[in-house]
């Protein structure tokens, strides 16, 4: 156990949540001043046992400080409270991913050139009907797997940084039908001065023409088929148009290693034993804030 990063964790939650969090964490009960557990102390539990011992649910989290952060905090609640603090706050993880990105150092970050790009988080296969946080999930298509499946997307554009992670500037969270350029369209009439790099789900003629006039935001994404395109230009132009998609793709894949990173440090894509809206977003953003947490200390 590493007590420097659970003290760490700590102070950081408390110094924001003083600031910040507190104001997204009302309830109202006779102990809601002063509870013998705080929310403090929940979110500390929840996200170092995370970063520090690679369990990721609740329940497992829970054994895990009851058998071995009692000292820190003797005042544990049972799973079953500790699961319906969680959430019951579950609003606050969003709130606290924004400035846990801002903590990132921005060594060797690229600010003229952003990626962007999407990946599926998953709550039950296509075979059965989806019934967990139905204002939030549905049915989508994840080409990059093949796969039909009930649950939301995580969106994310991130500054390209040489040899490295890329660093997020926006992580957003859509339905799983819902097209990756409908989610971001707002975000990028909002980018000014950049180069973008994107796949071909991405691909916007008009818009591309609209944001490189307006926004001086030029976007790259590999070139699709023409329909109706003779066979004789298609084939002259095959050649010109491969070299084209390699480039970009070559340019945009690290935001596929940090969509990999993100699976792989906190195994976000698998959500199938989440019951409620509340728990799906306590999945979600918990997880990226452990994960981004990690980058930190």
């Amino acid at each position: 156990m590493n007590d420097l990063k659970l003290i760490a964790i700590y102070y950081y939650i408390c110094q924001y949540y003083d600031s910040t969090l507190c104001h997204h964490c009302q309830r109202f009960s006779n102990n809601s001043s002063q509870p013998s557990f705080t929310d403090k102390e929940l979110l500390t539990v929840y996200l170092y046992v995370m970063i520090e011992e690679e369990k990721f649910k609740i329940k497992s989290i829970h054994e895990f400080a009851k058998k071995y952060l009692l000292s820190w905090f003797p005042d544990l609640p049972s799973y079953a409270a500790f699961n319906n603090r969680l959430n019951r706050i579950s609003n606050v993880f969003a709130i606290l991913l924004v400035h846990t990105i801002s903590l990132i150092k921005t060594t060797g970050i690229d600010f003229n050139v952003s990626l962007v790009d999407s990946f599926p988080v998953i709550t039950c296969s296509a075979k059965r009907r989806g019934k967990v946080a139905k204002e939030l999930t549905d049915k989508g298509y994840c080409s990059t797997k093949k796969l039909h499946y009930y649950g939301v997307k995580i969106h994310c554009i991130a500054f390209k940084r040489a040899g490295k992670l890329p660093v997020p500037e926006y992580i957003g969270v859509t339905q799983a039908s819902k097209h990756d350029l409908t989610a971001i369209r707002y975000l990028l009439e909002q980018i000014y001065h950049r180069q973008l790099f994107a796949d071909k789900a991405y691909c916007d003629t008009d818009l591309e023409e609209q944001l490189k006039n307006d926004n001086q935001l030029v976007i790259h994404t590999p070139i699709k088929l023409v329909k109706g395109e003779s066979e004789d230009k298609r084939a002259f132009l095959n050649a010109y148009r491969a070299v084209v998609s390699t480039a970009v793709s070559k340019v945009r894949q690290p935001i596929e290693s940090l969509f990999n990173w993100f699976i792989e440090k906190t195994d976000i894509q698998r959500a199938s034993k989440v019951r409620s809206t509340e728990g799906l977003i306590v999945h979600i953003f918990g997880r990226l804030n452990a994960a981004l947490l990690n980058w930190v200390f």
